[in-house]
């Protein structure tokens, strides 16, 4: 089943069809490791994470590399606060940010590399860029020369004049064009820096991605993502540095972009306080919850954050679990899982997940009514190919919560069906409500009553 990506370079879905079959590369641009990540920063990774699994499907060996950015002004103004190394701040929240991605069910990439391991390749890559007449040396800094590379904007499909009045543009009076961006700053004695040809200092951002990618993809990669804010400058910065440092070869074949998050239809910002940071969400709702709400909408429009849609989120988990529950002594066909073709084929077309989504509800009620092997085999194996159903139905139902006192559970629903042999109604409603107090849910059928914890 050929895969069709939409293309932010041409502005249109295309066959996907990587430079080499047996070795396809992809690269997300990872996080900053300052502080905890918000939800919206877990989109693209949770997004890419399901390309990549759909990837791995067609074709034997797919390389995917996220970086970490570990060297930046944000981290040099919280190691001086708190009085530490930078490497104290990034150790932590680098950490962090696989725990979280973890918890999500992001499944780690191949190759995580780090800014500051990469200093070597980042110094060779600018030294490129000056000997090609793309960059030069002013006060300590180097700059890459915008009005040498013919194609810059192309990428976002707009006017180079147009995208530099419209952005954060720093002045100085070592630039010559006021889009010029810096490849390589000054460090004074008291921040992070490395001996360079330039002076001790260290890199700026854009240079980081395109060295770090290089070292480890090759010069042209088939897949770069990330979120569509990066579109410009970042990815615009991107393409004009790689290209120039490589002889004018194509730095990446696909570009792909997420959209944003907004909280209850405002854009999610610090100055509205309404940031959601997503190591306070895992503590609050059920990760899997939470990466079926971001694969909810199609991944290239925006997706509007609500505590509605969370719990809309966990209670169609909680149905898709129900089936599994029901299920549990229906022994699964022998060898592996099957993807059912409508749920790769929603994939296929440009990574829909909504369509994926929909499909996996039209599979849960298959196995619902029939109760078969196969049903149960294609609900799992489609749900698998999207992150989701990967842990027991007790688990799920458990939410997380290992201290639960399962016998007083399990003796309370006892005297509860006893009570209601007797016809003592008035007490089987007292023990739901004690039930209900203590934060478990539970739920009469043919094959008994079963129990869930219902979190606050």
């Amino acid at each position: 089943m050929p895969i069709s990506l939409y293309n932010s370079l041409t502005r249109r879905a295309e066959p996907f069809a990587p430079l080499d079959p047996e070795r396809v590369t992809m690269y997300l641009c990872g996080p900053t490791v300052y502080n905890y990540v918000h939800i919206g920063n877990a989109r693209g990774p949770v997004v890419f994470d399901v390309l990549v699994r759909l990837l791995r499907r067609h074709y034997p060996h797919v390389v995917y590399a996220r970086n970490i950015t570990d060297v930046d002004d944000k981290i040099n103004a919280a190691a001086q606060q708190q009085g530490v190394q930078i490497d104290a701040i990034t150790n932590r929240f680098a950490q962090a940010y696989r725990d979280d991605m973890a918890g999500l069910g992001v499944a780690p990439p191949d190759i995580e590399p780090h800014a500051t391991t990469h200093i070597a390749q980042i110094v060779t890559m600018i030294e490129a860029l000056i000997d090609g007449g793309h960059a030069y040396a002013a006060e300590g800094h180097v700059l890459f020369d915008v009005g040498s590379f013919a194609d810059y904007g192309k990428l976002s499909g707009r006017d180079p004049d147009e995208l530099i009045a419209g952005a954060r543009v720093e002045v100085a009076p070592y630039k010559r064009n006021a889009g010029d961006f810096v490849l390589w700053k000054p460090s004074t004695p008291e921040l992070p820096g490395w001996d360079s040809p330039w002076g001790r200092g260290r890199p700026g951002w854009h240079i980081e991605c395109s060295a770090m990618s290089a070292a480890h993809l090759g010069e042209t990669i088939d897949i770069h993502a990330g979120g569509v804010d990066l579109l410009f400058p970042h990815h615009e910065n991107e393409v004009a540095q790689s290209t120039c440092a490589h002889g004018g070869k194509l730095f990446a074949r696909w570009w792909m972009h997420n959209g944003m998050l907004t909280f209850d239809g405002r854009k999610m910002s610090k100055s509205l306080g309404n940031v959601l940071l997503l190591h306070e969400l895992l503590k609050l709702h059920p990760a899997e919850a939470l990466r079926l709400r971001l694969l909810s909408g199609h991944y290239r429009q925006p997706l509007d954050w609500s505590e509605a849609a969370i719990q809309q989120a966990t209670s169609t988990l909680d149905g898709w679990y129900r089936v599994l529950r029901d299920l549990a002594d229906v022994v699964l066909p022998a060898g592996e899982l099957p993807v059912p073709p409508r749920i790769e084929a929603a994939l296929c077309d440009d990574l829909n997940t909504p369509q994926a989504l929909a499909e996996l509800s039209v599979l849960a009620d298959a196995a619902r009514q029939s109760g078969s092997a196969e049903a149960k085999a294609a609900l799992l194996g489609g749900a698998a190919l999207l992150g989701l159903l990967q842990q027991s139905p007790e688990a799920w139902f458990r939410r997380g919560d290992e201290a639960i006192d399962e016998a007083r559970i399990e003796d309370l629903l006892e005297q509860r069906r006893v009570a209601r042999v007797s016809r003592d109604f008035a007490r089987a409603d007292a023990i739901r409500d004690e039930l209900a107090a203590l934060g478990i849910a539970i739920e009469d059928g043919a094959q008994g009553t079963r129990w869930s914890i219902v979190k606050a």
